[in-house]
């Protein structure tokens, strides 16, 4: 018998360490990317009367809500109307919601598949950020539409919209990689995911100007970064609100920071996901 020369022998080993988050795997697997981005909106629509329409109809009616809310508190928005005013709120944040829940639970429930075929797990959930951002272009119609209706131009500053937005994924893709690798072991994550975000929600500036929150709690509050994000979608479309800042500054560096470390955690994770099927 022939005996097999050194260079035909392929090792795998378990990952280890900081600086092994495999990066060049998931450029390696790009294709799959698309694959699992497809399949979910395919899956998502399946049976659906409307289908994609649903992507307009609901940002749209939780606009006539809050538009109303508003109008009962009357709330000021600085010469925008309040319809824009609030779908510039409510389009940055339902992304950033359906991005980080489904991101959040994106292991658990691709468990059949994970635990049978290799690939680079940190695919799952960012397949569901980018069906996510898809989700957000399409909806952004509606705002261009509106704007068109209501005879309000775009300032200057809407070519920083594509930075808000990468904020808003970054954000999204951090919790939801600390949170889908906890959610491994205990399965509560995908119960209290929905109260997180209905928490965050009230702490972001979704149906309601910034300015309104002051006095000690003024910077801790700006250290959340959906209130940078929706500050930022007002700013860059009509011109109101505050610019970046220092305090943006600040919270994109911790959301860089949840993003690296969150990586990492969900890397370990998948080493042992089979332990807990």
């Amino acid at each position: 018998m022939s005996q097999v020369s050194a260079d035909a022998v392929t090792q795998i080993r378990a990952t280890r360490g900081w600086t092994r988050l495999g990066l060049r795997d998931l450029w390696e697997y790009r294709e799959l990317l698309y694959f699992l981005a497809w399949r979910e909106i395919k899956s998502r629509y399946r049976q659906m009367a409307l289908g994609p329409l649903w992507l307009v109809l609901v940002p749209l009616a939780n606009m006539l809500v809050f538009t109303f809310v508003m109008r009962v508190a009357n709330i000021d928005t600085k010469g925008v109307p309040r319809p824009l005013f609030v779908l510039a709120g409510i389009l940055p944040w339902q992304f950033f919601a359906e991005a980080t829940r489904k991101s959040s639970t994106s292991l658990v429930n691709n468990l059949p598949v994970i635990t049978k075929v290799y690939f680079p797990r940190l695919l799952v959930p960012l397949s569901t950020v980018v069906v996510g951002t898809v989700d957000f272009v399409v909806a952004f119609l509606l705002m261009i539409v509106l704007m068109l209706a209501y005879g309000v131009a775009p300032t200057v500053g809407i070519l920083s919209l594509p930075a808000f937005l990468a904020l808003a994924v970054a954000t999204a893709l951090a919790v939801g990689l600390w949170l889908a690798a906890i959610a491994v072991k205990f399965r509560d994550v995908g119960y209290g995911i929905t109260y997180l975000l209905l928490l965050w929600m009230f702490l972001s500036p979704v149906f309601y100007p910034s300015s309104l929150v002051g006095g000690r709690f003024y910077v801790l509050y700006r250290l959340n970064p959906l209130v940078h994000v929706i500050e930022g979608f007002r700013w860059g479309l009509f011109g109101v609100g505050h610019a970046p800042g220092s305090l943006a500054a600040i919270s994109t560096g911790l959301v860089l920071f949840l993003l690296i470390t969150g990586a990492w955690v969900f890397r370990r994770t998948e080493r042992t996901i089979v332990d807990f099927v």
